[in-house]
């Protein structure tokens, strides 16, 4: 039975998530967890592709691009019986069989965006809305990385996550009420220097999959981000972590 919660006039309904495929039940076949990462060819995202190939449990399948991602850093799976890798923009609809959905997939570094930002916007909110779309068709459970950007300016830290942040509320958010009017409520965007379309992983993104979950019932996890940094980082990366140190190198 559907749990309803209202909020003065408006009234939303967030229904029980979709069954996943009928094998899940199967008294006779156990089948291995599908797991689909999209960017699992990036800095993260292999690091992450790693940890579910440790489970023998787990088929693991890496859609990316390769726009920021690498062939190198999966290179120790390539071939394995239950890995696949597959060049596809998340941008066009992917149709496909899983489990679990890790969506990883948009540029992360200010250098990839800034050469880029349609594609960066593309990426959340097209994207992001192909892999809850899939979520919807398969029953599976879907965690998207968002980033720490939602904060805008903040000020409190740590930010808590129920801080709802210190944003500027002209610039990016007057031209996307103009154009996403129909997608989301817009009332959390900033323009913070050159992360005006990285934000918009978390503000649009975080909005379509709360929507998603309260219309369809999809079942979500929400990452938020902060500063990285690690093994297959590109040294030319541009954010803070990467800069102190190629600086301290040089």
């Amino acid at each position: 039975m559907a749990n309803n919660s209202s909020n003065g006039d408006n009234q939303t309904t967030t229904k029980p998530p979709p069954l996943p495929s009928p094998l899940r039940f199967s008294k006779f076949f156990q089948s291995n967890m599908r797991i689909l990462v999209t960017g699992g060819a990036g800095f993260i995202g292999s690091h992450l592709v790693d940890k579910l190939m440790e489970n023998e449990k787990n088929e693991v399948i890496v859609v990316d691009n390769f726009f920021t991602g690498s062939k190198d850093n999966l290179k120790k799976w390539i071939g394995h019986p239950r890995f696949e890798l597959i060049r596809h923009d998340v941008t066009e609809p992917l149709l496909i069989e899983v489990d679990q959905i890790y969506h990883l997939a948009c540029p992360a570094s200010p250098i990839f965006y800034k050469y880029n930002p349609v594609k960066t916007i593309k990426t959340n909110v097209i994207g992001t809305l192909n892999m809850l779309g899939l979520a919807k068709r398969v029953g599976a459970r879907i965690l998207l990385t968002s980033t720490s950007e939602v904060y805008g300016d903040p000020l409190i830290h740590p930010q808590p996550e129920t801080y709802w942040g210190n944003v500027n509320p002209i610039g990016l958010r007057k031209l996307l009420c103009l154009k996403l009017h129909h997608l989301l409520p817009c009332t959390h965007y900033i323009v913070h220097g050159g992360f005006g379309a990285v934000m918009m992983r978390g503000s649009v993104a975080e909005t379509l999959m709360f929507d998603y979950h309260r219309q369809h019932g999809i079942e979500i996890r929400i990452a938020r981000i902060f500063n990285t940094y690690g093994p297959r980082m590109n040294i030319d990366d541009g954010r803070v972590v990467s800069n102190f140190i190629a600086q301290a190198l040089r």
